[in-house]
């Protein structure tokens, strides 16, 4: 018995739609009479149809249809389509390389964007929006220096970042800097060292120790 295995047949340009719907489109190419291979062309349409019911309410849901058939026959069915045909090259354009900027960040852990928009609001002329976006940024970075190097950060530090990323346009007040909320979360609470009680541990221990000694009275 001669096996048929899937490699050795036609290739499945959509193989989404199954091998039936495939042969299908083969033999539509096989009509010769045009009037005939328009009508089943269309009864083709309406199992592709069936077989995509999460399309259907889309506005283009019958152009798609009609260019998968003429994708499945390799752009080789000769049949009145109600939309312009496609063609292959259609298809096959590739899109423009996307430029990349290849500017050297000069501080990673904050971004590009906190400089860009430090020396934007160098030109800010509401002086309460600026504050507040300064305010804002600079509790940001307190976070971020806080997660990249695992430590409080020192406010001197924020202050001359700040400094020198607006290319010193803007100086942050260090009394102003410490009286922002911080952002940056704690480290979850390390377990205790052997021998050191918790505070709810040292009542648990004492309540114990006056059940005992409550018993021995009673003795």
């Amino acid at each position: 018995m001669k096996k048929n295995y899937n490699n050795t047949r036609r290739r499945l340009y959509l193989p989404e739609y199954g091998r039936h719907i495939h042969q299908m489109v083969n033999m539509l190419m096989e009509i010769d009479n045009r009037e005939e291979r328009n009508r089943q062309a269309h009864a083709v349409i309406a199992v592709m149809g069936n077989l995509q019911p999460t399309l259907r309410d889309t506005a283009d849901f019958a152009h798609k249809l009609w260019d998968h058939l003429f994708i499945m026959s390799d752009f080789q069915l000769d049949v009145d389509s109600p939309y312009p045909r496609p063609s292959r090259q259609d298809l096959t354009i590739t899109p423009s390389r996307m430029p990349y900027s290849q500017s050297r960040i000069e501080f990673k852990h904050y971004g590009k964007y906190v400089a860009r928009t430090l020396r934007a609001l160098c030109d800010e002329p509401n002086r309460e929006a600026r504050n507040v976006a300064i305010n804002s940024l600079a509790r940001y970075m307190r976070a971020k220096s806080f997660e990249y190097n695992q430590e409080h950060p020192n406010n001197e530090v924020i202050i001359k970042d700040i400094k020198q990323m607006s290319e010193n346009c803007i100086e942050l007040d260090e009394i102003a800097l410490n009286n922002l909320r911080s952002d940056y979360k704690q480290h979850l609470s390390q377990r205790p060292q052997k021998g050191v009680q918790r505070p709810a541990q040292k009542g648990a221990a004492k309540n114990t120790q006056q059940k005992a000694k409550a018993r021995n009275q009673k003795k």
